[in-house]
């Protein structure tokens, strides 16, 4: 559907109806990207991942729909499960072009159908303020989101596919975006969207209320950055605004960032998002009934600058512009010893942000859920997504690997359970629920290139530190 002009920043809705077969051979234009931050500090302390042969467009709301044709198996319960991907990007990059959902469908040995969704990014899709929730929608990402969600109820049967049978699935802030919907509603979507989740990397940044401090210097950044300030309706005026205003705007908020971090990301907003997620999970109250999650080795290195000095507490005050310097002082103990300043700060910013969210998620489950780690090295932020989008190019060209990793995920998908063997030769020792003495199952390989798949308990230490994440959320407002 078209969101463009008057429908900026409102919820979407059903597009007009167009009779006859409609061709879908060409990729959708991408919505509006923007990058992520590189300021040496946090502007809002103390006052592309690959290129696509696309267009940009805010005209954007598309999804693909990918099926197994000729190859679909028998299946009793009348419909393929079907796999709902979300990508990634920090909430201001990424697009469905880059994902070619064939690729599980192989992994799945043909027994799933796949839908890859977009969603409006940056300040398109994640604008905040009062102005915004009163006359418009707030998180209008993620209602593009939950949109695509409902309209998968109403019409995947059409292709195929079971709509009791939804595991949703993403990757950073696609996983991310999963954590959204398992706690939106307060964790009480009706009727329910979908059954089970998967994370890769589970992001979640600050969340700020939609009318805090931070989002409206932000809200306010944007009006006076179109000249809308003087306007007696400054959202109306940021409607009329000429899209490439708000797409040159978009790019430079987000790139003033502080190093790593997404200027424009979900807000709570009251009723889609009725409190910090934090709060939500701890009350283990969540949409969804089972739970596969995997993170790397070393998430934060790619959102540090590999230069920069400041000592573990400077850096968290820099993450988290609202932490108080005695909480933040906390971290000290917890990070001096492992490594130089900026190993410990690539620890802080995985962790805090992408790993210890992870956690909290499998802690709300409680016990129907799983946890691997993607060790391959180096083992970096987003290294996993070739092993299982395999049209990327997977470095390590080892199929028992491949199939071994990405079976967990078709597994689940499927059959609600890991453990589900639907390629022959799978390595995969058994899986243990994570609630079973915090049990993992690390996927690696050795020096002599041979795949090391084994359980192992989550590191007590990392616990301890992600303990330490969750009890400072009312200020990282997470």
């Amino acid at each position: 559907m078209s969101i463009v002009g008057q429908l900026r920043w409102a919820a979407p809705h059903a597009p007009s109806s167009i009779p006859d077969v409609q061709l879908a051979t060409e990729q959708p234009s991408e919505c509006y990207q923007a990058p992520m931050g590189i300021a040496a500090i946090n502007p809002l302390r103390n006052t592309s991942m690959w290129k696509r042969s696309v267009t940009t467009s805010e005209d954007c709301l598309f999804l693909n729909v990918y099926v197994p044709g000729d190859q679909i198996l028998p299946h009793t319960f009348g419909g393929l499960p079907v796999i709902v991907w979300i990508h990634g990007g920090g909430y201001v990059g990424g697009a469905a072009s880059m994902y070619n959902g064939a690729d599980l469908i192989v992994d799945s040995n043909h027994g799933v159908i796949v839908v890859i969704i977009q969603y409006r990014l940056g300040l398109f899709g994640f604008l905040p303020g009062e102005a915004v929730k009163q006359g418009g929608a707030l998180n209008a990402g993620l209602l593009d989101q939950n949109y695509a969600l409902q309209w998968i109820q109403s019409h995947i049967a059409t292709f195929g596919g079971d709509p009791t049978q939804v595991t949703i699935w993403g990757e950073s802030a696609g996983a991310g975006s999963v954590l959204q919907h398992l706690v939106a509603h307060g964790g009480n979507t009706q009727p329910p969207l979908f059954r089970a989740a998967m994370t890769s990397s589970t992001f979640l940044p600050s969340q700020y209320d939609y009318n805090d401090s931070v989002p409206e210097l932000l809200y306010s950044e944007v009006v006076n950055g179109t000249g809308c300030g003087a306007s007696s309706d400054t959202l109306s005026c940021l409607r009329d605004a000429d899209v490439s205003a708000l797409e040159t705007l978009n790019y430079n908020i987000n790139l003033a960032g502080f190093y790593g971090t997404f200027v424009f990301v979900p807000v709570v907003d009251g009723t889609f998002i009725i409190e910090r997620p934090t709060v939500t999970l701890s009350k283990g109250h969540l949409n969804g009934e089972a739970l596969l999650a995997v993170t790397n080795a070393n998430e934060g290195t790619e959102f540090v600058n590999q230069s920069m000095t400041l000592d573990i507490s400077e850096y968290i005050l820099q993450l988290f512009p609202n932490l108080q310097r005695s909480q933040a002082a906390l971290a000290t103990p917890l990070y001096q010893h492992l490594g130089t300043n900026v190993e410990q700060a690539n620890l802080a910013a995985g962790e805090s942000f992408l790993v210890c969210p992870t956690y909290y998620l499998l802690e709300a489950f409680n016990g129907n859920a799983w946890k691997g780690e993607f060790a391959i090295p180096p083992a970096l932020h987003a290294f996993d997504l070739a092993y299982y989008f395999t049209s990327f190019g997977p470095p390590y060209q080892n199929q028992d690997f491949i199939t071994a990793f990405s079976n967990g995920f078709m597994a689940l998908a499927v059959a609600m359970d890991p453990n589900a063997r639907l390629n022959d030769g799978d390595i995969t020792p058994a899986w243990d629920t994570w609630g079973s003495e915090y049990a993992e199952m690390v996927f690696n390989k050795t020096v002599s290139d041979v795949p090391d798949i084994y359980a192992h308990p989550t590191d007590s230490a990392l616990l301890d530190r992600c303990r330490y994440w969750r009890s400072v959320t009312a200020w990282t407002a997470q």
